[in-house]
């Protein structure tokens, strides 16, 4: 799991130097978080969304899956 983690974080942390902004459950965050927070919580199913501004990737979007 720990391999997975730190795949998530550094894909997240190359977004977040070219300016994209991560969210996790509405709420502004980071790579080192999600990441962690997405390990953590394992067993829970987690959406992500791509937010585009003029053809330019603006945000990811990580929210829980209802079931």
């Amino acid at each position: 799991m720990v391999e997975k983690t730190e795949k998530l974080y550094m894909e997240l942390s190359a977004l977040e130097n070219r300016g994209v902004t991560i969210w996790l459950e509405g709420t502004p965050s980071n790579s080192l978080n999600v990441s962690n927070q997405l390990s953590i919580h394992e067993d829970t199913s987690y959406m992500r969304d791509y937010v585009f501004e003029e053809g330019r990737l603006k945000e990811v979007h990580f929210d829980k899956v209802s079931k």
